[in-house]
């Protein structure tokens, strides 16, 4: 009996201390920021611009001049999903949108 207790303590301790291990093993790395965001607000077709994360600003008007509008299309949505595949291309990708703006998110390598 004595024999199967000391077994079964010893189960207990080799258990919680696996688990310490675990745990301990199963935190996340020192980076604090994971995703970096863009976000691209209308001004029209000639002031819409694109706000990086480091805070430059880069109009989009010389990319939305090159592209015609069919006709009967919303321009604000039609010129809208023109940048936001602009953006895409540069790996972002959509992360949430206002009435004039649309923000995208771009995962960061460690």
């Amino acid at each position: 009996m004595k024999r199967t207790i000391t077994l079964l303590a010893l189960a207990v301790v080799a258990l919680v201390f696996a688990a310490i291990l675990v745990k301990s093993h199963a935190a996340e790395g020192g980076a604090f920021q994971k995703y970096e965001y863009v976000t691209i607000r209308w001004g029209g077709r000639d002031n819409t611009h694109l706000i990086r994360s480091n805070g430059k600003v880069e109009m989009l008007g010389t990319i939305l001049n090159r592209v015609s509008r069919p006709d009967r299309t919303d321009e604000r949505a039609f010129y809208m999903s023109i940048a936001m595949n602009s953006v895409a291309r540069e790996g972002y990708e959509f992360a949430g949108m206002t009435s004039d703006e649309i923000i995208m998110k771009r995962a960061i390598q460690p």
